[in-house]
């Protein structure tokens, strides 16, 4: 018997996901004390945030190299 995979269709860009959570994190890290739960978040979205500049880099045109033929 084979398991069926969990396939969803994505109605928003990986970007505007990561965007999206990295604002809710920092959203609920603002409502904690100071702690490890707190850090904890503001690191998930700062690594989110990075992922998303990441992802905006890596689908960037490719131009020329100059000199190159």
């Amino acid at each position: 018997m084979s398991v069926k995979r969990n396939r969803r269709k994505q109605t928003q860009s990986l970007q505007e996901r990561l965007a999206a959570f990295a604002e809710s994190a920092r959203e609920r890290a603002r409502s904690l004390p100071p702690g490890r739960e707190r850090e904890m978040l503001l690191q998930r979205a700062k690594q989110n945030e990075i992922t998303s500049n990441l992802t905006d880099w890596l689908s960037a045109p490719v131009f020329p190299r100059r000199g190159a033929s």
